[in-house]
């Protein structure tokens, strides 16, 4: 997946990131790229900055500073030669590219109602690294098998930013579509899934076709917001496993309810360093007051990327995880 970032980036970025150590690359979690001020890699909690020849320093004086005109032919191609035209992404602050990559964008804010309408002035990008990595929810996905009624619990993966939840989240998909998540007996059988893409991140879709294998059985609604995203799977497409990113909205939590009524698994992720976290956010509180997840996935906020920190039930009580519960060493 670098190469597939690299491919964004104008030649004279891309020259010296493309010298990086191979270990880096491969590691690589974030290219942050700032007018005139040095070009950084965040590889596995590591920042760092590029020298023009590719070297990794510590000291800013040696960094490659990207100009202004870097910087302008990057939001070019990002925004496909059309800036005016993807108004709704910058207002979001993030562009999602081909790939899966998502560009976070920093510049002037304009304002319009009293809410920002677009961003000016691009100053600063941060290029997130998406990553495929099959296999890495296998350690999970038995954890989260519910053998009295046959069916996986309703969860929820919770971290700060780059922790890992959505790369589990796409290889849940993906094995449980395909069925090769466990032995028959504790459910294997192969589900229909519907993954709600809000910012093409999970699947990667390109013309349609998701470019991250998320499953044989797995129909992708693009580009959607989530709450009417999961409404219309629900209706149009009967998944047996319904899978979000990010939930973070009331309507979100409602869409949530909605489904769980409707005996569909819900799996989601949300932002937080725990559930208390995510509890007092009072746009998802109902989910907790009607203690709807009855798997609550939290990943440790430091260390090797994806470690499983800790797992609860509804009701607040530990689930037993089996030691190195972790995508890190797939990585």
């Amino acid at each position: 997946m670098w190469k597939s970032a690299l491919e964004w980036l104008p030649s004279s970025i891309r020259t010296a990131l493309a010298h990086l150590p191979a270990n880096w690359m491969n590691r690589a979690e974030e290219i942050r790229i700032r007018i005139d001020r040095p070009l950084e890699v965040v590889a596995a909690g590591e920042y760092t900055f590029v020298t023009p020849d590719g070297r990794l320093t510590l000291s800013a004086e040696q960094a490659f500073k990207p100009a202004r005109e870097d910087c302008a032919k990057l939001l070019d191609r990002v925004t496909n030669h059309s800036f005016y035209t993807m108004e709704e992404e910058l207002r979001r602050g993030y562009i999602t590219v081909r790939g899966g990559h998502r560009i976070g964008i920093a510049g002037r804010a304009v304002l319009e109602n009293g809410r920002v309408r677009t961003l000016q002035q691009i100053g600063g990008f941060n290029i997130r690294i998406a990553r495929e990595v099959r296999g890495s929810a296998e350690q999970l996905l038995p954890l989260l098998w519910d053998p009295v009624r046959e069916a996986f619990h309703h969860t929820l993966i919770v971290s700060p930013p780059q922790r890992g939840k959505t790369t589990l989240l796409r290889d849940a998909a993906r094995a449980v579509a395909s069925g090769g998540w466990s032995s028959p007996e504790r459910g294997g059988r192969p589900r229909k899934v519907g993954i709600v893409d809000e910012r093409s991140e999970i699947a990667a879709c390109v013309d349609g076709r998701p470019t991250f294998d998320v499953g044989p059985r797995t129909d992708v609604l693009d580009a959607c917001p989530k709450a009417e995203g999961m409404m219309m799977l629900i209706r149009s497409m009967s998944p047996e496993v319904l899978i979000v990113d990010e939930l973070g909205r009331e309507e979100d939590a409602e869409a949530v309810l909605e489904a769980a009524h409707a005996g569909i698994a819900v799996m989601a992720t949300a932002h937080g360093r725990g559930p208390d976290d995510v509890r007092e956010r009072p746009s998802l509180a109902p989910l907790f007051a009607e203690r709807v997840f009855t798997r609550i996935v939290t990943l440790a906020p430091r260390g090797p990327t994806g470690t499983i920190l800790d797992i609860r039930d509804a009701s607040g009580e530990r689930i037993a995880v089996p030691e190195r519960t972790s995508i890190a060493w797939r990585l």
